[in-house]
This record gives C-alpha cells, sequence and structure tokens, in this order.
C-alpha cells in the first residue's frame, strides 16, 4: 500500500540519484522534440495538426462506360474525367495511374522481384513466376479532350503524364477522356488485389474488378504529384470526386459495386426490389438473391447483356464484381438518422459462412467504427466473397474465408473470415475517408485501421481470438531484431515483414496509447479529433502526431521517436532491489531488531564445523581470562539508552516523531532499459500478507538517463516481490528480468512424430461422430480399401 508520504530531510540522501547518472545520454535523447523531424506547419497544415485555412485538395469527377467480356475475360471501356485544380498552382500537364500496368511483362515489378528457388515449389508460385506468359496491362486506345481534340500523353510503367494544350490555372477545370482495354488475370494464379475465379464444377466465372480504370493521381500541398510507381505494397493515393459508372455484364449476371444503383428496374426483378426494399427495415439479412436461385442461375447462359448504372459521391474509388453465381443478401442500419443499406455478395461455396455472418459483420462493423471515429455517411456497406482473400474500395470490399465443401469449417475459418470483413469494411474510414497516402506510408490505413479492427472484434464476441492489437501478440516480431525489420516510418515498398510492420506494430502502438500511457478517456477523444479534422482530407504521419498530442494535452514526441522511428524494442529490467528502513532511535525497538537480524544470519560453514571440532576453547578451561565483555551484551537496552531516546524524541515535532516511528518500509528499485525502447514503468507488488498493488510510472522516468535508473517506492506493509509489466501491457520481450526475486519465464515445447496427418476440424469431428451414433446396429462402417 503505497502512501504519498513527505521524506524528512534526513532521508534526502537515500533518495539522491548520483550527479553524473541523472544526465547520462548516450547517443540521441529519447526525449527530443520531433521539430527536426516533422515538416514546418504553415497555413496549409498547421502545429496542432489541424488543416489550416488555406488548405486545399483536388477533385476529379468520373463518367465511366465499362464492358466485362464472359467469354474472353477481358474488360474494355472509356472514362470522361473533370479534373478541378483547386490549388494555388499553375498546372501544364496532369498525372494518371495506370494500376494494371503492373501485370505488364516489361513492368518494374516483375523486373525487380527477388528471391530463392526452393527444394519444393508449389504450381502456384510457379505460375507466379511465369506470369510474363500472361498479357497483362492496359492498352490505351485514345487521350482526347472533351469535343474531340487528342491530347499528347507519355506512360511511364504504371504513371501516365496527359499534357494539356493550356495551363490549368487556380479555380479552373477541365474535361478530358480515356478509352482503354486489359485481360483480367486469373487471380488464383496470379495474386493481385483483384481478378477473377472460375468454377470447373459449374463452368461459371467470378469476378472482382477493382484499378479498372486509369485513375487519377494525387497533386497535393506537402508533396505535389504522388506519382511513385506503384510497385505491389504501397497501395493507392487518390482524389475525391463524384462517380457515375455504367457496368455492362451478361444479363443472368449480377452486378454489386460501389455507390447506389441507379436503374434497378432495368436489372432487377419485381421480387427482387421488393426483397430489396423490405431489408431496408430489417433486424436480420433479407435475401435478395438466394441460393436456389443462384444454383439456377449458375446452369443458364444468356446471350444477350444488361448494364448496372451506380453512382457515388465524395469517393476516392471505384470497384465492382459480377457473376451469375451470387447470392446477395441485405440489411438496412440508421447511422445517426441515415439509412445504411449492409450487404453480401457469394457465392454458394461460401456458405453456410458467408449467409450466417458477412451482412450482419458489416453492419456491426459500420457501427463499432462510428463509435471511435466518425459517422458512417455513406450510403453503402459491401463485402464480396471471391478469389480475393482482402482488398478495400469505397463501399465495396473483397473477403476470403470459405467453408470446406462439406459445410464444416474450423474456428480459424470462422474468426479469420470475420476478421477480414471487419478489416475490409472498417478500410471505409482508413484510407477510402480519412484519405491517407498508402503509397508512401502503408501503416497510416493498415495499422489505424487493424488497431480499430481490434476494438470491433472485442465488441464481437467477449474475448474474440485477435491476432492483432494486444502487446503480448507482438512479442516475436519485436525479438527478430534490427537486421530483420524496419522503422513503421518506412516507405511501403522498402518495408521488411510487411505485416507485422504496417499492420500490428502500429495497432499495437495505439493500444498501449490507449491503454497504458493516455488512457481511454484522452486517447479515444484525440483519436475521434483526428478523424474528424482529416475525413475527407489528405492527413499525413505529421497531422496524426500533432492532432494525437493536441487533443490529448500530452508530449508524446518520445513514443512516435521510439515506436514509429526506430527498431528498438521493449525490454525493461529489474537489476536490484535494497530494502531500507527508518531508525526509530527508540533503543528497545533498535536493539530488539538488531538482535533478531543476528539470530536469523546463516552460520557459516566454518562455525557449523568448529561447534563440532572444538569441544572446549582455552576460555572455557581457564575461566579466569574473563574479563567484563565476556558477558556484556551490547543489545541490552539500559535506563541511560531510554533516557537519552526521551531527551531526542522531546526535541522533535508531532509530524516528525510521526515519521519516526510510521514503521515504513523503503525499497530503492534498479531498472535497466536494455531494449532501447522507451517506456511507462508498471510496477506489481505483492507484500508479506499476500495482497497486491500495481503503480504505473510515466515514461518520463527516463528523461534524464535513457539507459538506467533507480526508483524508491515507500510502503507500509514489507514487499516480498516485484514484477515489472504483470498484464503485459508494453510487449516486452524478456520477461525473465522482469522480478525480483528473479522468477523463470514459462515456455514449453512440442514433441511430435516426423509426419503427421492432416485432422479433420472439429465440426468435421463431430459431424462424423454423429454418422457413427446413428448407424443401425451390427451394420458395418464399410469394407474394401482407401
Amino acid at each position: 500500500m503505497l502512501k504519498p508520504y513527505l521524506l524528512a530531510a534526513g532521508l534526502a540522501a537515500l533518495l539522491a540519484l548520483p550527479a553524473a547518472a541523472q544526465n547520462t545520454n548516450s547517443g540521441t535523447d529519447k526525449f527530443a522534440q520531433l521539430e527536426t523531424l516533422l515538416p514546418t506547419p504553415n497555413s496549409y497544415r498547421t502545429a496542432s495538426g489541424a488543416p489550416g485555412t488555406d488548405y486545399w485538395q483536388q477533385r476529379a469527377d468520373y463518367n465511366i462506360r465499362v464492358k466485362l467480356d464472359d467469354e474472353k475475360q477481358a474488360i474494355t471501356g472509356s472514362e470522361d474525367i473533370t479534373y478541378t485544380n483547386l490549388s494555388p498552382d499553375v498546372l501544364t500537364y496532369l498525372w494518371v495511374q495506370l494500376d494494371q500496368n503492373i501485370l505488364d511483362k516489361n513492368s518494374i515489378t516483375t523486373a525487380t522481384q527477388v528471391g530463392q528457388i526452393q527444394d519444393r515449389m508449389p504450381f502456384q508460385a510457379m505460375e507466379y513466376l511465369q506470369r510474363s506468359e500472361f498479357e497483362g496491362g492496359f492498352k490505351i486506345s485514345e487521350v482526347k479532350m472533351k469535343g474531340g481534340k487528342a491530347l499528347p500523353y507519355v506512360i511511364n510503367h504504371t504513371m501516365m503524364r496527359v499534357d494539356l494544350p493550356t495551363p490549368l490555372r487556380p479555380k479552373q477545370a477541365v474535361t478530358f477522356s480515356i478509352a482503354w482495354s486489359y485481360n483480367i488475370s486469373d487471380q488464383l494464379k496470379i495474386n493481385q488485389r483483384s481478378g477473377y475465379e472460375y468454377f470447373a464444377e459449374d463452368k461459371n466465372y467470378l469476378y472482382e474488378i477493382a484499378q479498372f480504370y486509369p485513375r487519377m493521381a494525387v497533386y497535393s500541398d506537402n508533396q505535389g504529384w504522388q506519382h511513385k510507381q506503384f510497385l505491389g505494397n504501397g497501395e493507392f493515393a487518390l482524389p475525391f470526386g463524384d462517380y457515375r459508372v455504367s457496368i455492362t455484364a451478361p444479363a443472368d449476371h449480377v452486378v454489386g459495386a460501389t455507390g447506389v444503383l441507379q436503374n434497378p428496374n432495368d436489372v432487377l426483378t419485381s421480387a427482387q426490389r421488393q426483397r430489396l426494399e423490405k431489408a431496408k427495415g430489417a433486424k436480420t439479412p433479407v435475401l435478395i438473391v438466394s441460393q436456389q436461385e443462384a444454383e439456377k442461375a449458375e446452369t443458364s447462359r444468356a446471350k444477350g447483356t444488361k448494364t448496372w448504372t451506380y453512382a457515388a459521391k465524395d469517393v476516392r474509388d471505384f470497384a465492382w464484381a459480377s457473376s451469375r453465381k451470387f447470392i446477395w443478401d441485405a440489411m438496412g442500419i440508421m447511422q445517426k438518422g441515415k439509412p445504411v443499406m449492409c450487404m453480401s455478395y457469394y457465392p454458394k461455396e461460401g456458405n453456410p459462412l458467408w449467409g450466417k455472418y458477412s451482412t450482419e459483420v458489416v453492419a456491426h462493423t459500420i457501427k463499432v467504427y462510428s463509435k471511435y471515429t466518425i459517422d458512417y455517411e455513406y450510403p453503402v456497406a459491401i463485402s464480396v466473397h471471391g478469389p480475393v482473400g482482402g482488398m478495400e474500395y469505397p463501399m465495396l470490399c473483397f473477403n476470403g474465408g470459405r467453408p470446406e465443401k462439406d459445410g464444416t469449417y474450423s474456428a480459424d475459418r470462422k474468426y479469420g473470415m470475420i476478421s477480414v470483413i471487419i478489416h475490409e469494411v472498417g478500410h471505409n474510414f482508413f484510407p477510402m475517408i480519412i484519405n491517407s497516402d498508402e503509397r508512401q506510408w502503408s501503416w497510416m490505413d493498415e495499422g489505424l485501421n487493424t488497431f480499430t479492427q481490434y476494438l470491433t472484434e472485442q465488441e464481437w464476441e467477449r474475448n474474440y481470438p485477435s491476432r492483432r492489437g494486444e502487446p503480448k501478440n507482438i512479442v516475436d516480431y519485436m525479438r527478430t531484431g534490427k537486421n530483420l525489420q524496419t522503422p513503421i516510418m518506412t516507405n511501403s515498398e522498402s518495408v521488411l515483414q510487411f505485416g507485422p510492420n504496417a499492420y500490428a506494430k502500429p495497432a499495437t502502438g495505439l493500444n498501449i496509447l490507449r491503454e497504458t500511457i493516455l488512457g481511454r478517456e484522452l486517447f479515444d477523444y484525440a483519436f475521434k479529433e483526428y478523424a474528424r479534422r482529416w475525413a475527407y482530407k489528405h492527413p499525413t504521419p505529421a497531422d496524426f502526431f500533432r492532432t494525437m498530442e493536441d487533443a490529448s494535452g500530452t508530449d508524446l514526441d518520445w513514443f512516435w521517436r521510439g515506436w514509429f522511428y526506430t527498431t528498438d524494442a521493449s525490454d525493461l529490467a529489474i537489476t536490484g532491489v535494497k530494502w531500507y528502513s527508518v531508525d526509530s532511535k527508540n533503543p528497545e525497538i533498535e536493539n530488539a531488531r538488531k538482535r533478531e537480524t543476528i539470530n536469523k544470519a546463516p552460520q557459516t560453514l566454518s562455525q557449523q564445523r568448529n561447534l563440532q571440532d572444538i569441544k572446549r576453547t582455552l576460555v572455557d578451561e581457564k575461566p579466569e581470562l574473563k574479563d567484563f565483555y565476556n558477558n556484556y551484551d551490547p543489545l541490552a537496552t539500559t535506563d541511560a539508552d531510554k533516557q537519552r531516546y526521551q531527551q531526542m524524541a522531546k526535541g522533535l515535532s508531532p509530524e516528525q516523531q510521526q515519521r519516526l516511528n510510521a514503521g515504513l518500509n523503503f525499497y530503492e528499485v534498479s531498472l535497466k532499459n536494455l531494449g532501447g525502447l522507451t517506456m511507462p514503468v508498471i510496477v506489481q507488488m505483492t507484500y508479506q500478507d499476500g495482497k497486491q498493488e500495481k503503480m504505473t510510472i510515466p515514461a518520463e522516468i527516463w528523461r534524464k538517463n535513457n539507459a538506467e535508473v533507480t526508483k524508491v517506492f515507500i510502503t507500509e506493509k514489507p514487499v516480498v516481490s516485484f514484477v515489472l509489466d504483470p498484464n503485459l501491457e508494453t510487449a516486452d520481450v524478456d520477461l525473465s528480468n522482469n522480478a525480483w526475486p528473479q522468477q523463470a519465464a514459462p515456455s514449453r515445447f512440442e514433441l511430435f512424430e516426423q509426419q503427421q496427418r492432416t485432422q479433420p476440424n472439429p465440426m468435421q469431428q463431430q459431424t462424423s461422430m454423429q454418422k457413427m451414433e446413428q448407424k443401425p446396429a451390427g451394420s458395418s462402417t464399410g469394407g474394401g480399401t482407401n
């Protein structure tokens, strides 16, 4: 039990650290401000992290017409782009992204791919290595001004510069057109963010289509054109705009897309329109296209086409999916008085998982993310199941997670599917609305989104098995060392261990900020303020760092520096503990304490043997050699001792007498920062009576010496143990040095046979057992060979 006792002047020496140690910081001070690393604030982006009075961003509006060729697995399309220059700059050319060119035979990605040939290689890996056989990439057939005049353009791999006939001045807009085509890749062979899946059983295709049109690059106040090449990891930087997209597909296909369907009477049956209307007020998902209807459609091959037209406002991108295999369900929810249609599209191969969970997960995600960030303002949120394991676009995302053919599934498959839907739907907030630059900083969308995903998972089910978010889950990565890690603040294409670096580590850092450093109240307010400030804008890392500090009222530069700019690990250690108590000066108390200490002291080996070997000493044989000191007890309290004590006590004030006789315990705990990462010191003390107490000391304890400090703890009861980070809050990579007295960190190893058979999932095992129990008595379990 800790008490905030003030120490008397006589104890000052006990608490003082050596002057040299107090100011010892090797290399860079971990508490130095980030001023030299962050961009200088200006009228566009303020020192508080908020957009400035002169903040601006460009706008790109699209009218797109696209046709799906289900026989050749190809896309042809044309678009009109209206680009509005809201910057103070005059632009003589525009940059357009051609992301499909990553699959061109001469792409930079293919040319710079590194790796080694393994002794064993799956066919899919070989097909990926030989993907140059695939005729990928955009085929640009024309670029022209509205009205027909051709525009000169130059293609630089995944970027295209379009030269304008006249400079585009501030507040002016230009409309130009592009026509193109490309071949859709087999996503199971060439693992990209979109593509098709072929179902051999019913000879059907399922298309998940994205990056399907030439898209405007971002031109911003902080970096000008973002025209870094698309190499694969660094995703996209896109301006906001309004979209109108007309998708022509086989007449028996169901098409889902970003935005709101504009022509339901042309593409939906009367029954489907009625079901869609019913879904708006439903408490559970309503089937718009049932599995029975989808299975019937699988057998058809329509000769005609339908054109589905979708419109979306203030979005940064557009994606769609098409197949005759789609089951479609929907359920409406209300967000701040506005309706949101939560929907899912999936083939029968996704059931029963998808029909049971997908749309419910979509709705749950929208609600929880809105609570922690901003209200979801788009009218639709869609989850599509197909070949893409997980990829996000405004209002629509592609997700994996398919049960076995018999309909059973493992717990990992179930929770993996729920988690990926939460994650990809959550991307509507980061970066589809809070529109960070993914090409440069993957962590700003993946990390922030993974953190909010963790919060959402925990509100789905008690003790949800979240893979990322908890500090204990990042420890193995943090142990991998500097040679296998890069700082979070590394460009997306140069990151090592992309998943831990871009997803897990930033998400874990935010969890530590929320739970241990700031507390939930301060963190949640600041995080929500960041989302509010930068909704529908283009934030940078500095905007995030500054807003979190500004809105929480806390200097966090030390945290950003350590967690985001270095590969240091968290490893705090207790290197020693000294126990002190105050000398009460009362001879009766102090002499009794000294006597107890002497009596409890262990006998040395020599003393023990001397008792056995030396039967009589010389003084025993000649008592005349004894004198006063042979019978003198130095710990016996005399009347003179008592009088001296009483005289001394009379000279003390009542407060001094209380401190002198309080019986407090003083523990000098020596701490070292072995991992280099600055963290709060979280100490749990266990008292002699078995009770425990935990206290968190802010990270500023390390401000004068980043490497080692000594802290004095004052307690009323004796302490039997000190333990650092008892609840695993800081991702400490070595728990063996966290305790005094030292405790062994538990671990386990597994013994196994060299060859293990793949076990069925528990659901399959249960089904098999039920079949066995239902078998008639005396019946055979089958003969023949397997």
